[in-house]
């Protein structure tokens, strides 16, 4: 749905003033109002639980997205928006935000590959020699004083552009923030890695996320951590990973604040981040009326999953900084189960370092990081959910 007569930041001409937002008060001036400047916007999701159903609206400045349970509180919600406001109701949800959908009774497949063509011709990467991965496993990235300076701006540009690719191509994650590490001084150096991301989606403009509407209702994360692994400043990089059921919801790559003095300790750190995001999952996911036992964390360092459940092991580790240690408080209320895996079954490596082809497309695949095509062969479902038993199997023994 598309409201026809949508403001984006205008100036308002008439005098219009509200309230100083909460937790944001005037000190000085706490029984005062602010006046407007500035249209207000916000993305804001909105749930109705009726009689058992629910409906949940997403809206984006004038874009709508709407669906529930109910085909008649769906269109008794589409009929009262426009008896209200000047709409346009545009059908099934089909594309949002640069993101192509694709429905279907097995699930939903969504995919930026229309998106990926356009940056690659925006950029001239169109006539590019594709690649297979988005970064060699001999790249090291540094800052490369020596090297020719190039073009701040294009070289922000691409990576800015790709990284809103990430929305559905978690397989570039790691790639990607690595070279957003240098974009105050790029390099030539710096621009062949970004370069190289660019002919990876070259080689695979149709990949997306596939969402199978068989997936259970269960929440799972993954975290791995990269020790030492920035050459600048030896810090380590984390790499988390949350599903609910077979469905990959969020993801993340990015470098620890502090040097870890250990790989224990960069896994531990990593963990706890890993954990904050499946916790905020959790309560959000509870405004839907779902509730979660304890929630697997599969770590796949056995020495970080002691210090999180042995207490004695405080004395060793006294100078891991006392927010991290939330993970342990929470293991003892039962609210998280920590779950050793081995290193060859860690989904969360593909976010802390560069692999090898092989490990790269199997982990890629695990990830539920499907090809467009596939999305049509009724067997995809059936190939999910064997893989992931199979993965899981392997777990457990």
């Amino acid at each position: 749905m598309d409201v026809k007569c949508a403001f984006l930041n205008g100036f308002i001409e008439e005098e219009v003033y509200v309230r100083q937002p909460p937790s944001f008060e005037s000190a000085r001036f706490p029984d005062r109002v602010c006046k407007l400047r500035k249209a207000l916007y916000d993305k804001t999701l909105h749930l109705l639980s009726r009689g058992g159903d629910t409906l949940i609206v997403q809206i984006y400045v004038d874009d709508i997205i709407f669906g529930g349970s109910s085909h008649t509180l769906v269109s008794s919600f589409a009929e009262q928006m426009s008896r209200e406001f000047e709409m346009s109701l545009m059908g099934e949800l089909l594309f949002f935000l640069g993101l192509q959908i694709k429905q279907g009774l097995e699930g939903t497949f969504v995919h930026q590959a229309k998106y990926t063509r356009d940056i690659l011709k925006k950029f001239n990467m169109g006539d590019s020699k594709p690649m297979t991965t988005p970064m060699s496993t001999n790249m090291a990235l540094d800052a490369d004083e020596d090297g020719e300076a190039v073009d701040q701006k294009e070289f922000r540009g691409m990576i800015i552009s790709l990284l809103y690719l990430t929305a559905t191509r978690p397989d570039i994650q790691f790639a990607i923030c690595l070279c957003a590490q240098y974009q105050a001084s790029p390099r030539t150096s710096h621009c062949q890695a970004v370069k190289r991301i660019f002919r990876y989606t070259k080689f695979t403009p149709e990949l997306g996320l596939w969402y199978s509407s068989g997936s259970s209702l269960s929440l799972r994360g993954f975290s791995d951590a990269d020790h030492a692994g920035c050459r600048i400043d030896r810090k380590s990089t984390s790499g988390t990973c949350q599903f609910l059921g077979t469905s990959l919801v969020s993801w993340s790559s990015h470098k620890q604040a502090s040097v870890a003095l250990s790989t224990t300790e960069a896994e531990y750190v990593a963990a706890a981040s890993c954990y904050s995001q499946l916790l905020w999952m959790k309560f959000t996911l509870s405004d839907c009326g779902l509730r979660f036992g304890r929630i697997p964390l599969l770590v796949d360092s056995t020495s970080a999953i002691s210090v999180a459940k042995n207490p004695v092991l405080h004395s060793r580790t006294k100078h891991i900084d006392v927010r991290f240690h939330f993970l342990r408080d929470h293991y003892e209320k039962g609210d998280i189960d920590l779950v050793h895996v081995v290193s060859a079954n860690q989904l969360a490596d593909i976010f802390t370092k560069p692999l090898e082809f092989d490990a790269f497309t199997r982990l890629r695949g695990e990830l539920g990081v499907l090809h467009v095509e596939g999305v049509d062969n009724a067997l995809i479902k059936g190939e999910i959910e064997s893989q992931w038993t199979n993965l899981i199997a392997l777990l457990v023994c």
